[in-house]
């Protein structure tokens, strides 16, 4: 098995969960991705296989194009893949050049997507939005008058890749969405964050793929009162805004007698933050060890994050911020396991009601997590999606 998943933690910790699960089973995997997880590919039982390092959209220092950086890396996967010849190439969602190499070696290819499917539903407002599905014969026309701008934008990226694909030899391709694999795709995300929708044969919700570096134990701030995590998101929100308003409303007086663990992430802080008494501010936290103890989960709504927390029967306050967040704390809210904060109305008397709220006896927002809880413990979503790539190899 080839996989492929470029650098950041929310895409490649769920294929190295699938790649753990896959040599586990005794077959042989190589993995291409960034040099900063050599250590953990290899520890897992896997062939660590270098991967050009691009950042996914341009930046200032580094403007090259998304398909300007696939096409100088796909023949470096295709190189790769040749001197491997695997049975499958396992490709996520944003990491194109192995999929393109892929097809280009004649190797089937399964797309692993690990949040929720980004493919909008008819009927449904376009994905990304967070809007949750119409309620109302004028919400059912909004979001059908959107269906044509959303798709000439779907036509454009369409154009795009294909003029990728025309550069490095391959065939012109109909569909949209040409990035998703026709013959395996795994949703890597849970069933009950999906709205109910008609299910294309090829495409598989198989529950969350996680995995987490190793890190030390942390204590837990002493004391009965429940446990609230603070996990902010480790790509956005620089000047840790959630972090700031979460700590000053959560150690306020007439706040809820909570305590808090909160991380930073690795990313300091630029000025000294209000505590209380009850808090601990660490710079990083096992979240597979700690949550588990939690009875809330404070966080932007990125998909690992709110997928670990929900594993363990935690519910989540959400406070998204960009990209694909607000899509997140929607299904969130839509599932009944937890709350939406906009981050608009975001302050430390919000952060302090809100936690009152989700934190009621009486809410409905513990009960419902801990189903996603049971269901987490009966189906691991790595191994699902493992039988699945082992089918696509058998064809």
């Amino acid at each position: 098995m080839f996989l492929g998943a470029f650098g950041d933690p929310g895409h490649a910790f769920p294929m190295l969960a699938l790649g753990a699960e896959l040599a586990a089973r005794g077959h042989g995997v190589a993995f291409e991705t960034w040099e900063r997880w050599r250590g953990p590919v290899e520890a897992s039982g896997m062939e660590f296989v270098r991967s050009p390092e691009y950042p996914v959209f341009p930046t200032r220092e580094r403007p090259l194009s998304p398909y300007g950086a696939v096409l100088r890396a796909t023949p470096v996967s295709r190189s790769a893949i040749a001197a491997r010849a695997p049975d499958v190439v396992v490709h996520d969602v944003l990491t194109l050049a192995p999929a393109l190499a892929g097809e280009l070696e004649h190797v089937p290819v399964a797309t692993l997507v690990p949040h929720l499917y980004p493919v909008a539903a008819p009927g449904f407002a376009p994905f990304g939005l967070g809007a949750q599905p119409p309620r109302t014969a004028a919400g059912r026309a909004l979001w059908a008058a959107l269906e044509r701008p959303v798709e000439v934008g779907l036509r454009r990226g369409r154009d795009e890749l294909n003029e990728l694909r025309h550069r490095l030899g391959l065939p012109w391709l109909e569909r949209l969405h040409g990035g998703l694999s026709e013959q395996l795709c795994l949703v890597g995300t849970f069933p009950a964050l999906e709205y109910p929708r008609q299910w294309p044969g090829h495409v598989h919700v198989v529950g969350p793929l996680q995995w987490e570096p190793a890190a030390s134990e942390v204590p837990l701030p002493p004391g009965p009162e429940p446990l609230v995590v603070v996990a902010p998101s480790t790509a956005q929100d620089p000047r840790q805004r959630l972090l700031r308003a979460a700590l000053t409303g959560l150690s306020a007086r007439r706040g809820p007698r909570v305590r808090v663990l909160a991380t930073t992430n690795r990313r300091p802080l630029t000025a000294p933050a209000r505590a209380g008494a009850r808090t601990r501010l660490v710079d990083w936290v096992s979240y597979a060890r700690m949550l588990p103890a939690a009875s809330l989960v404070i966080s932007h709504a990125g998909h690992g994050t709110l997928a670990r927390a929900l594993a363990c029967g935690v519910p989540v306050l959400a406070v998204p911020h960009v990209g694909d967040m607000p899509e997140n704390a929607a299904r969130l809210a839509w599932s009944g396991a937890g709350l939406r904060l906009p981050w608009r109305l975001l302050s430390p008397l919000t952060v302090r009601l809100a936690v009152q709220r989700a934190l009621d006896p009486d809410a409905p927002y513990a009960a419902r997590a801990a189903q996603f809880g049971a269901r987490a413990e009966a189906r691991d979503g790595a191994a699902r999606a493992a039988e699945l790539v082992e089918r696509l190899a058998r064809r």
